[in-house]
C-alpha cells in the first residue's frame, strides 16, 4: 500500500484502507457525540443506581467501538490516474470523486503519535471545503503512512496542467521566511492576550476562590509566603499591595501561557515557495504542512501592537479562498517578521511592498463622538448608581471614560489610502492592523449609515472579499461625500 505511484497507474487504482490507528481518533469522535448518554450515567450514579450506570457505560463503550470499527472497515480510497475516489458509509453508501485538477493542494498533518508511527493525515483543499461536520473523513485521509501521503501529494501536484515535476522540489532553495528559536521565544512574549488575562481573572474569582487560590486576597499571600510578622502586617494593612501582586501574577501566567502556546504551534516555522504557492511547515507536537496557492490570496493583513510596533515587528496573515482548519481562510505566514521580511513575502505573491511612509487619509472625529453618544444611557445609569453605591458607580464611570479614551487612541490610527491598484486600510491601537486589499479582489462595496452617523454626516464603507473569517473589511466614520467618492472610484476601477 505504500509503494510509489505514478501517472501511468490505472485510471482507478486498487482499494486501500486507513491505518488501524484511525480507530483511536474515531473512538474519540464517537464518544464525544454521545454526551446525552453521559448525563444519563451521571443521573443514575447520583441517585445511587450504580448497576444501571454501569450498564449504560458498557453499552456506550460497545456501541462506540463497534461503530468506529465498522466505519473504518467500510472506508476505502482509490488513487487513480487523474482522481481520488473515497467510498464510505454502511447503510448510506457515499462515493466521492475528487479530480486532481480540482484540488488546489494537499495538506499533511501529523500529531505526536502519528509522527512516532510514521503516519499522517491528508487533507485535500478543493476550495469548497472537504467533508462536513458529520462526515469530516469525506475530504481527508485521516491515517495513512507518511510515505504514501507524500506520494499522493507529489502525484496531485505533478498532474496539474502546465506543472513540471521540478517545481515541487523546494528543499534546495533557501526559505522565504524562517522563525529561529530565539525569535520564537520573542514571539511568545508578544503573544500575551488580554482575553487570556480576563479568563485567568475569572478562574481565580470562580474556581480559585473556593480552593483558596485568589491572588487578590491578603490571606493567599500570607499562606503562600509564610513571612515574618512585619511583612505580613504590611500586606494585610495595604490591600493595594495584594491587588498589585495579583495582577503581576496573572500577567506572568499570561506571558508563560503565551510562550508555551507559541512554542507548540510555531516551532520549526518555515515558509517556502513552491510551484503553486507558499508552503508552510510548523509545529512541535502536531506538525502541519500546508500550501497556500498564490493565485487564491485575496488580501494581506499586517498585524502588530504598540510594543511590537515600537521594535519594528509584525505578523503577516493572508486572507485566502483556501480553507485552513480553525482559521477560516486567514493563514498566518509570518508570526514575527521585520518590514523587509513582510515585503519579501508580498513580492512572492506578485504584490508590491508596502511603503514605510504612506499618506493616510484620516476618518472623521465622529468615530469617537458617536461612540460617546452611544454610551450616554450607561453614563446616566452610572450617575444614578453612584448616588446610592459610590464604589460601583465610580468604577463604572471610570470604565466608560477609559473606553472613550481607547476609542480616541484607535481613531488616531484609523485611515485609508489608494495605492495604485490596491486599497490600504489602517486601524486599531492595541490590535494594530494594516490591510492590503487589491481592487481586483473586492467582491462588494456597501455604503451604510445609522441615525447617529447620519447626524454626524459620516458613513461606513464595507468591502466584501472572498474568504477570511468574516470576508469583509470596513472603513468607519468617513465623511459622506468622501465615502461616496471613494465608492465610485473603486467601482469604476472594477468595471
Amino acid at each position: 500500500m505504500s509503494a510509489a505511484i505514478s501517472p501511468d497507474d490505472a485510471a482507478v487504482g486498487p482499494p486501500e484502507r486507513l491505518h488501524p490507528l484511525y480507530l483511536l481518533g474515531g473512538l474519540r469522535r464517537s464518544f464525544r457525540s454521545l454526551t446525552g448518554a453521559y448525563a444519563l450515567i451521571a443521573y443514575f450514579a447520583a441517585s445511587g443506581r450504580w448497576t444501571s450506570a454501569i450498564l449504560v457505560a458498557a453499552a456506550i463503550l460497545v456501541l462506540g467501538i463497534g461503530a468506529t470499527f465498522i466505519r473504518w472497515l467500510r472506508f476505502e480510497y482509490r488513487v487513480g490516474r487523474d482522481e481520488i475516489r473515497i467510498d464510505s458509509g454502511l447503510l448510506s453508501r457515499r462515493h466521492r470523486s475528487i479530480p486532481f485538477d480540482r484540488i488546489q493542494d494537499v495538506d499533511i498533518v501529523q500529531g505526536p503519535l502519528a509522527r512516532v508511527l510514521g503516519l499522517a493525515e491528508v487533507k485535500f483543499d478543493t476550495g469548497g471545503g472537504g467533508g462536513s461536520r458529520r462526515h469530516p473523513e469525506e475530504g481527508a485521509l485521516q491515517a495513512i503512512s507518511l510515505k504514501r501521503a507524500e506520494d499522493i501529494r507529489t502525484l496531485v501536484r505533478t498532474s496539474r496542467p502546465g506543472t513540471r515535476p521540478a517545481v515541487v522540489a523546494t528543499e534546495e532553495r533557501p526559505p522565504i521566511y524562517r522563525l529561529s528559536f530565539e525569535r520564537l521565544l520573542l514571539a511568545g512574549l508578544f503573544n500575551f492576550s488580554f482575553a487570556l488575562f480576563a479568563g485567568l481573572l475569572g478562574l481565580t474569582q470562580t474556581v480559585g476562590r473556593p480552593l483558596g487560590i485568589d491572588p487578590f486576597r491578603e490571606s493567599f499571600w500570607r499562606k503562600l509566603l509564610a513571612v515574618s510578622t512585619p511583612v505580613e502586617g504590611f500586606v494585610l494593612t495595604h490591600r493595594a499591595v495584594a491587588i498589585a501582586a495579583g495582577i503581576v501574577v496573572l500577567i506572568l501566567l499570561g506571558v508563560v501561557t503565551g510562550m508555551i502556546r507559541t512554542l507548540l504551534r510555531d516551532y520549526g516555522f518555515r515558509l517556502d515557495r513552491t510551484g503553486s504557492g507558499l508552503r508552510r511547515r510548523r509545529g512541535l507536537i502536531t506538525k502541519t504542512d500546508v500550501t497556500l496557492p498564490v493565485a487564491r490570496a485575496q488580501a494581506a493583513v499586517i498585524a502588530s501592537g504598540p510594543l511590537r510596533d515600537k521594535f519594528g515587528w509584525s505578523a503577516l496573515f493572508l486572507q485566502s479562498l483556501a480553507q485552513e482548519e480553525k482559521s477560516r481562510g486567514n493563514h498566518e505566514v509570518a508570526p514575527l517578521a521585520t518590514a523587509p521580511e513582510v515585503n519579501a513575502i508580498l513580492e512572492e505573491l506578485g504584490w508590491r511592498p508596502v511603503a514605510r511612509a504612506i499618506a493616510w487619509t484620516p476618518v472623521s472625529p465622529a468615530f469617537v463622538g458617536s461612540f460617546a453618544i452611544g454610551l450616554l444611557p450607561l453614563f446616566a445609569a452610572g450617575m444614578v448608581a453612584a448616588s446610592r453605591y459610590p464604589i460601583a458607580g465610580v468604577s463604572s464611570l471610570a470604565i466608560m471614560l477609559a473606553a472613550v479614551g481607547l476609542r480616541a487612541l484607535a481613531w488616531r490610527r484609523l485611515g485609508y489610502a489608494i495605492d495604485g491598484d490596491r486599497l490600504l486600510m489602517r486601524s486599531g491601537w492595541l490590535m494594530r492592523r494594516v490591510v492590503v486589499l487589491p481592487k481586483a479582489r473586492i467582491q462588494t462595496i456597501e455604503w451604510s449609515q445609522n441615525f447617529v452617523t447620519r447626524w454626524f454626516g459620516t458613513a461606513t464603507l464595507q468591502f466584501g472579499v472572498a474568504g477570511g473569517k468574516a470576508g469583509t473589511h470596513l472603513i468607519p466614520a468617513i465623511p459622506s461625500a468622501a465615502a461616496r467618492a471613494l465608492r465610485d472610484d473603486l467601482l469604476s476601477s472594477l468595471a
